[in-house]
């Protein structure tokens, strides 16, 4: 094998597993805000108003805890395309 070849197995290998890679991204459609709980809802499978009460008792009961990390996905995770 030449290292031309090995070269190009390892890159489609590596283009393979990116694919299957989930990413986070803030929803479009699903959003009451800013998507956060949409994006994270699509993400872990899970309904979206689950994650939206549970937010809401991070931040009753936190101490403003789950506002302040809704706060930072709002800034830090990128929209969905």
């Amino acid at each position: 094998m030449t290292t031309n070849t090995v070269l190009n197995q390892a890159t489609d290998t590596l283009n393979q597993a990116t694919d299957k890679v989930k990413k986070l991204r803030r929803s479009r459609d699903d959003r009451m805000v800013a998507g956060v709980c949409g994006g994270l809802s699509k993400l872990l499978g899970v309904d979206a108003a689950l994650l939206r009460i549970l937010l809401v008792a991070g931040t009753l009961f936190g101490f403003g805890t789950g506002a302040i990390l809704y706060l930072a996905a709002w800034v830090l995770v990128p929209e969905e395309a």
